[in-house]
C-alpha cells in the first residue's frame, strides 16, 4: 500500500520524559497519525520550528531548563500559526486558563485518554488546514488569476463563475478533507474531481466509481473488497477500490443514491479512515482522499430521510456547485469551436465551419444535458456534415422534440408548452392586441440576437411573416 505522511507536516511532541513520549507517539500512529516527531530536551525546540514546518504541538508544561509556559510564549510569538496542546499533569482551572492566554489551542490532562488526545489533534489539525485555506483563497483573491491553470485545460471556460470555483479549487486542492461536487447532469463534475486530485499533489491513482444502484453488497464489496472464503464463489482475496486508490482519490460518483446501509459504511469510512472488507473482523486503514458527486440537493434528501445528516456533513467539508450551461451561455462560442476540431479529428473531417445562427440559436436553448448534450449534438453535426457550413437541422430538430415534450426540464421555465403559459403575468391594465404582439416580436428578435429566421421559429411564425411585421413597426 502507498503511504504517505499524515498530516503533511509532523506533529512535535514535547516533554522531558522519554516513557510519556513513548506513550504518545505509539496513541496517535495505532490512530493513522504517522508523521509525528518527539523532543525531550525543551531548548531545542525554537530551533526545530525554525528549521521545518511543524502541523500541531503537544507540549508538556513542566519541564527542566526552559519551562512550558515561557516556551509556551515564545511559541505563540514567533510562530503564531502553529496550535499548541498543553498536555500536563496539572489540572489547576487557572493553570488552563493562563495557558490559554498565552495562546494554547487546548489543554489534556494527564494520564493522557486516548479518545481525549485524538480529539484534541484533529481539531487542532482541522484548524491549521482551515487557516491555510483560508490564506490560499485570501491571495488567490487577491491576486485574481489561477497558479496552475495548465491543470484546467481540458475545461473550457472564460465564464466569472467557472474562474472562481477554479480558484477556490486551488484553495482546497491539497486539503484531505472531503470534498463534495454538486451540479446537474452533463456539467463536468468528473473532470473538476480530476483537477482537484492532479493539483492535490497525492501519488497514488485517482479511481472512480459511480454507485447509482448499487444494492449494499455490491457497494462493499465493490468499494472494500472481500476476503477469501467470505461468501460462495469468493476463491481469492480481492482488494475493493478504496485500496487501490491508496495514497490517491477515490471519487464516488452520484453518492445521492446511495443506500441507507451504505451510508453507514461511508460514514465510518470518513469518520475513521477504517474500512472493514466482507469476511474480515479486523479493520483496514486507508489514506485515500475522498471526493463526491451528486445531481441531486443533499438537504431536501436530508429533509425527506433519504440521505443522512451525518454523512452529509462529513462529505461537505468543501462543497463546490458547477453552474448548468444555461447559467453561462459566454462560453457557448468556445465550447462550439472545442468540440468542432474534437469531433473534425475523431472522424477524420476537415473542422466545419458553423453558422452565424448556431450561437444566437442555442443561446435559447435551455440544454438540459448541459455540456454533455451540447458535444453530442456538436459531433451528431460534424458526423452528418459534407462540405461548406455547417447545417443546422440537427440543433432544430432536437429544439422541436425538446418543445414538444410535456413538462419543462429542470430550471427550464421559460420555454414552458403547458397550458396557462408559466410565468407569464398580466398587468392590471392589459395592452392591446398590437401593443402586446410588438413586444413579443421585440423579445423573440432580442433574444436571438437579431436573427429572424431563429426568432420566428420562437414565435412559430414563417420569416416571411415576421419580416412583414417588423416593416410595419418600423413604418409606424
Amino acid at each position: 500500500m502507498n503511504t504517505r505522511p499524515i498530516p503533511p507536516y509532523p506533529i512535535l511532541i514535547v516533554d522531558d520524559e522519554a516513557a510519556i513520549l513513548l506513550s504518545v507517539d505509539t496513541i496517535l500512529q495505532m490512530t493513522g497519525l504517522n508523521n509525528v516527531m518527539t523532543c525531550q530536551d525543551s531548548r531545542q525546540v525554537m530551533n526545530i520550528l525554525a528549521s521545518r514546518p511543524v502541523e500541531a504541538m503537544l507540549l508538556d508544561l513542566n519541564m527542566p531548563h526552559v519551562d512550558g509556559r515561557e516556551l509556551l510564549g515564545q511559541i505563540n510569538q514567533a510562530f503564531p500559526e502553529i496550535p499548541v496542546i498543553i498536555v500536563t499533569g496539572a489540572v489547576e482551572i487557572e493553570t488552563a486558563v493562563q495557558c490559554m492566554k498565552l495562546g494554547a489551542f487546548d489543554y489534556v490532562v494527564k494520564p493522557v485518554e486516548d479518545e481525549r488526545l485524538i480529539s484534541a489533534v484533529h481539531r487542532a489539525m482541522a484548524f491549521r488546514e482551515l487557516k491555510r485555506e483560508n490564506l490560499a483563497l485570501k491571495q488567490h483573491i487577491l491576486s485574481d488569476a489561477l497558479e496552475q491553470p495548465e491543470a484546467f485545460a481540458d475545461i473550457v471556460t472564460r465564464n466569472k463563475k467557472m474562474l472562481a470555483i477554479f480558484q477556490y479549487i486551488e484553495s482546497i486542492a491539497q486539503t484531505s478533507q472531503p470534498v463534495l461536487i454538486r451540479g446537474e447532469t452533463g456539467v463536468g463534475k468528473e473532470l473538476i474531481a480530476r483537477v482537484l486530485h492532479k493539483l492535490s499533489g497525492l501519488k497514488g491513482s485517482f479511481v472512480a466509481v459511480n454507485v447509482a444502484g448499487l444494492d449494499d453488497s455490491v457497494f462493499s464489496d465493490t468499494l472494500f473488497g472481500h476476503a477469501k472464503g467470505a461468501f460462495t464463489g469468493a476463491e481469492l482475496e480481492r482488494h475493493g477500490l478504496i485500496e487501490k486508490a491508496s495514497g490517491g482519490t477515490l471519487f464516488l460518483d452520484e453518492i445521492g443514491d446511495l443506500s441507507p446501509a451504505s451510508q453507514v459504511k461511508l460514514l465510518r469510512l470518513l469518520q475513521e479512515n477504517e474500512f472493514f472488507p466482507l469476511g474480515r473482523d479486523d479493520p483496514k486503514r486507508t489514506d485515500a482522499r475522498i471526493v463526491a458527486s451528486t445531481n441531486v440537493d443533499l438537504w431536501e434528501q436530508q429533509k425527506t430521510g433519504k440521505f443522512r445528516k451525518d454523512l452529509n456533513f462529513r462529505l461537505g467539508t468543501h462543497r463546490i456547485y458547477l453552474p448548468p450551461l444555461r447559467e453561462r451561455l459566454d462560453d457557448l462560442p468556445l465550447l462550439i469551436a472545442h468540440f468542432l476540431e474534437q469531433a473534425a479529428t475523431a472522424l477524420n473531417k476537415k473542422i466545419p465551419t458553423p453558422p452565424e445562427e448556431l450561437v444566437p440559436l442555442l443561446r435559447n436553448y435551455p440544454f438540459p444535458g448541459n455540456v454533455r448534450e451540447l458535444k453530442t449534438l456538436l459531433f451528431d453535426a460534424a458526423s452528418r456534415h459534407k462540405d461548406g457550413i455547417l447545417a443546422l437541422d440537427v440543433f432544430k430538430a432536437q429544439i422541436r422534440r425538446y418543445r414538444s415534450r410535456e413538462g419543462p426540464a429542470a430550471g427550464d421555465e421559460e420555454y414552458s408548452t403547458a397550458p396557462g403559459i408559466e410565468g407569464l403575468v398580466f398587468p392590471k391594465k392589459l395592452p392591446t392586441i398590437k401593443q402586446a404582439a410588438e413586444l413579443l416580436v421585440a423579445e423573440a428578435m432580442k433574444r436571438a440576437s437579431g436573427n429572424q429566421t431563429i426568432a420566428a421559429s420562437m414565435l412559430g411564425i414563417t420569416q416571411q411573416a415576421l419580416s412583414k411585421r417588423l416593416k410595419k413597426t418600423e413604418e409606424h
